[in-house]
Formats: C-alpha cells, sequence, structure tokens
C-alpha cells in the first residue's frame, strides 16, 4: 500500500520560506483563503489564527506549496501531491540539518542554477567536485536550512 505524505519544514517565517522554495523549485503556494473565509464567517477559526500574505488570507504560522502539475482541493487549496508544508516554530535551528532537499538543474547548468538560487536569497556555503561521482554546492535558505544545488 503506497502512503500519502509531505515534508514538514520547522521555520520562523512560514509564508516568506514557501515563497523562496516555491520559486526555487518552480512550485506553486497553496492558497487556503477560501477555507479561511469560510472558518472565519462561521466562527469556527479566531481571527488572529489568520493573518495575510502576498495578497491572501492565511492560517497564522502555516503555508505550503504543491508541484503545479499534482491535483489539489479546490475548496482548501491543499494539494493532493508533492507538497512541502512550512509551519512556525519557537525554537531557532539547532545545527546540522539531518535531512535536505537537492535541487538539480539543467545538464551543464550549475553555475546558473547556483546564480538563480542566490538572487532568490540561498547562500553558497561550500563546492564539493567528485568528479565523475558527482558536482555540487552545498547552500542555504534564507533561513539557514542546507540544502544542495546540483
Amino acid at each position: 500500500m503506497v502512503l500519502s505524505w509531505k515534508l514538514v519544514v520547522d521555520s520562523v517565517n512560514a509564508p516568506v520560506l514557501a515563497d523562496f522554495w516555491a520559486a526555487a523549485l518552480g512550485y506553486e503556494v497553496e492558497d487556503p483563503s477560501a477555507l479561511v473565509g469560510q472558518l472565519l464567517a462561521a466562527g469556527h477559526l479566531p481571527a488572529e489564527a489568520a493573518a495575510e500574505h502576498g495578497g491572501r488570507r492565511i492560517f497564522r504560522g502555516y503555508a505550503a506549496i504543491r508541484h503545479p502539475d499534482d491535483p489539489f482541493d479546490a475548496t482548501s487549496g491543499v494539494g493532493l501531491g508533492r507538497r512541502l508544508l512550512f509551519q512556525d516554530v519557537p525554537e531557532g535551528k539547532g545545527g546540522k540539518n539531518r535531512l535536505h532537499i537537492d535541487v538539480h538543474g539543467e545538464p551543464g547548468g550549475l553555475d546558473a542554477l547556483v546564480a538563480r538560487l542566490e538572487g532568490l536569497g540561498a547562500t553558497r556555503v561550500r563546492e564539493v567536485d567528485r568528479g565523475p561521482a558527482g558536482h555540487w554546492w552545498i547552500m542555504l535558505d534564507p533561513e539557514g536550512n542546507e540544502f544542495c544545488a546540483t
């Protein structure tokens, strides 16, 4: 039996980090504004649990992105396939990631990929060249989470 999953990333500012990763991966930021509006109108969501970001109503402290080709629920905006959920947490990052994302560019296009990611707010950390085994850059997203550009 195949199970559904999503990758959850702890963050300081979930909507801003979601914007970065959506741009980095070519994903779409999920739009929960219809659901948030319905829940607010019905009194099922307190006003302080909602926020606005990018002209959309969102759940405060949460944002998600989804692959543009995957199905999604039109009412909630929630993706039904490949997605990343960002959630604000009170504690800061405390060391090296034990799980990370590898962002793959076009063959021979590592320099262009790294430059594009830097333009979105990523930071280069270290270049790794293992010859035939691979060539990549270790990078940090805007909140300091490690990932690789290859």
